[in-house]
């Protein structure tokens, strides 16, 4: 019976933490977040996988429930590239990775993060469009793409988001024209500088596909 018993313990012990992890879907994603990043400082260092509870990582911030709901690795001489699963972050508010040396394209899965509030991406080296899909986060207050070397035209679908306060994607290489609708019209022209864009549009003249 003893030797069941410990045989018994030693089965939880070498499997119950694995489990545990494998079940946990916002864990596996920082580590996967990690996976994609140069970190010469070692600020990610405490980002140990074989921790189930990745809210004693530093630069992670979870609420009551144990969710991730803030990211902060602003500053931090990052490089590397992002992956769509920071959309298996579903409570995330606030994404601060700004003034960093990321590259590659913004993911269009960061437009299923539902709850977030503030996004910064801005003094990176990202590249292609900005998402269509950012049309769809209600929530979202803050969006800071600034100074990186994004192309295309600014997507309409932005205009639909009535929290968005503060809009800033000066120092890119955006083409189009600028939007007037929703809060655009309130936004200050320097948030659009140092693109090719062609100025504010003229409502009912322009076509709804401003593309270049």
């Amino acid at each position: 019976m003893a030797l069941y018993i410990s045989l018994s313990v030693l089965f939880l012990i070498l499997h119950c933490p694995l489990l545990a992890f494998s079940t946990n879907s916002e864990g596996n994603a920082l580590h996967a977040l990690r996976s994609r990043l140069y970190d010469p400082n070692n600020v990610l260092q405490s980002w140990d996988p074989t921790l189930v509870n990745s809210c004693t990582w530093f630069h992670v911030t979870c609420d009551s429930n144990n969710h991730v709901i803030r990211l902060d690795l602003g500053n931090s001489d990052i490089s590397g590239t992002l992956g769509p699963e920071l959309a298996q972050l579903p409570h995330l508010q606030y994404l601060e990775l700004y003034n960093n040396n990321i590259s590659g394209e913004i993911p269009e899965e960061l437009g299923n993060l539902k709850n977030i509030i503030s996004m910064d991406l801005y003094g990176n080296k990202l590249e292609g469009k900005i998402p269509k899909s950012f049309g769809k986060l209600k929530s979202l207050k803050f969006l800071r793409l600034n100074n990186n070397k994004l192309t295309g035209s600014i997507p309409r679908e932005l205009t639909h988001l009535k929290n968005l306060k503060i809009f800033d994607v000066s120092n890119n290489d955006l083409c189009g024209t600028i939007p007037v609708d929703g809060n655009f019209g309130s936004f200050p022209l320097e948030s659009f500088e140092n693109n090719r864009l062609n100025g504010p549009e003229l409502k009912g003249l322009v076509p709804y596909d401003f593309g270049c």
